[in-house]
């Protein structure tokens, strides 16, 4: 690994606690709270400043670096997954939560150079938690090594999900028939702390044996991916295909036998991909290594 992506990395764990500390602080003031594509899709000033201070940051240390943002995004910037060295950037995962007092809430950072990611930082801001992971170096929580649970009977097993913010009688229906059908297993339990950062670190660490979700974004899931990949978990689309980051489509699961045995259950549907207004014809091949 190069020296200077070790750098990257220990730039993106500072930056990530910085902000974890300004998301903590906000938690204690009165919020102004805006919508972005509906009425449960929110925003907050705090979003925003924390994207301002990491962006500023990052271009004034690595100026020719490219960045994909949450915010950025939204305010019209291009998502684009480049061969360049690429920053991906939720600065609040769990905005709703974040409104709500509801204590699950992160800054995750990845980081992808060829397409391909080669750390991830996801700082749990509300317990002072930092989960870290670099290709070929292991997943890790405050310095312990993290390891996927060895659960291989999905019967056993807690399955980590979300609802996400589309609210379209279809689209739900889909969403609970997935969830009926794996209850109906049985597994052990359908859990979701809603923010998917930390439900993928959930599966790093041990604690639900897979998460699901359709209809996240790549700054949703790109940092916690890698660190369930270097926990030593699986990876990829609720259909059973690799993993493409720009698809809104991601199974984690600490073994290959639960997650084929989830894609059996799902009901797929195909949200708009992140990268649909830079694309050209067919979808481009932009699959997680």
């Amino acid at each position: 690994m190069a020296a200077v992506w070790l750098e990257a990395m220990e730039h993106a764990v500072s930056l990530a606690r910085t902000a974890g500390t300004l998301v903590r602080e906000a938690v204690q003031r009165d919020m102004k709270v805006m919508m972005k594509s509906c009425s449960v899709d929110l925003v907050t000033q705090t979003d925003q400043k924390v994207e301002q201070l990491i962006v500023k940051s990052v271009k004034e240390k690595f100026p020719t670096h490219s960045f994909i943002g949450e915010e950025s995004v939204a305010a019209g910037e291009p998502c684009v997954l480049s061969d360049a060295p690429t920053w991906i950037v939720d600065p609040v995962d769990g905005t709703t939560n974040f409104v709500h007092g509801f204590p699950f809430v992160a800054v995750s950072i990845g980081f992808a150079v060829n397409k391909q990611l080669l750390f991830g930082v996801v700082y749990s801001c509300m317990d002072d938690r930092m989960f870290s992971a670099l290709r070929g170096g292991g997943a890790f929580c405050d310095h312990q090594p993290l390891r996927v649970s060895d659960q291989t009977d999905i019967h056993q097993s807690i399955v980590a999900t979300e609802f996400g913010s589309c609210r379209d009688p279809d689209v739900v229906d889909k969403i609970f028939s997935s969830m009926k059908r794996i209850l109906s297993l049985p597994v052990h339990g359908i859990r979701g702390v809603g923010t998917a950062a930390l439900n993928l670190c959930l599966v790093a660490s041990g604690s639900v044996e897979a998460y699901y979700e359709i209809g996240v974004h790549c700054w949703d899931y790109a940092a916690g991916a890698l660190i369930v990949e270097e926990a030593g978990g699986v990876l990829m689309d609720v259909d059973g295909g690799p993993l493409d980051l720009m698809s809104r489509r991601v199974l984690a699961a600490n073994c290959r036998s639960i997650a084929e045995q989830l894609v059996q259950q799902i009901q797929i549907f195909s949200p708009e991909r992140d990268d649909a207004d830079t694309e050209s014809g067919a979808a481009r091949d932009l699959k997680f290594h």
